[in-house]
């Protein structure tokens, strides 16, 4: 019983996965058609890349 309860839950979990790599699909999507938009999001992807290369300085720093 156990075994088909598992089956069942992975196969819920393949569903879902793939439910929500079709929304992030969709509002990629969405995002590319408005000029506004993905210029946002460019920026916002560069400050958080920043971010992560000074946090990773810092890091390689301590070490």
């Amino acid at each position: 019983m156990a075994k088909a309860r598992s089956r069942v839950m992975a196969v819920d979990m393949n569903d879902w996965e793939a439910e929500e790599d079709l929304r992030t699909y969709q509002r990629y999507c969405e995002i590319r058609k408005d000029p506004k938009r993905l210029a946002k999001v460019k920026a916002l992807a560069k400050d958080r890349l920043e971010e992560m290369a000074m946090i990773t300085a810092e890091t390689t720093k301590k070490d």
